[in-house]
């Protein structure tokens, strides 16, 4: 799979989305640290990547289902505890986003 992950996320999420076997790239990796949400969305559709964000207001933005988003719903953590929660429910995500979901809400 594919993912962009949304500024409010560190860097280093990409890399374990890469040890995962998944491409990942981050907005500031790409220019895009203070792109708009519409401007990081539009490239989450363009690229055919499912956004990887906290922030609610991609819930919106993708209608009509224009990109897959992966809707984190956690507290801000250290990037360790944030990998750890993650793993917990890493299964589970890439069940649903291979088989089609393209709102995953992981609490």
């Amino acid at each position: 799979m594919k993912f962009l992950v949304d500024a409010q996320l560190p860097p280093a999420l990409c890399r374990w989305l890469h040890e995962q076997g998944h491409e990942a790239v981050h907005v500031c990796d790409i220019g895009m640290i203070a792109a708009s949400d519409v401007e990081i969305a539009a490239r989450a559709e363009v690229d055919g990547a499912a956004l990887v964000s906290k922030d609610e207001d991609f819930v919106v933005l993708r209608l009509p289902d224009r990109f897959a988003l992966l809707w984190l719903r956690c507290g801000n953590a250290t990037n360790r505890a944030l990998v750890g929660w993650l793993e917990a429910r890493w299964a589970r995500i890439v069940v649903l986003l291979e088989g089609g979901e393209r709102l995953v809400e992981v609490r």
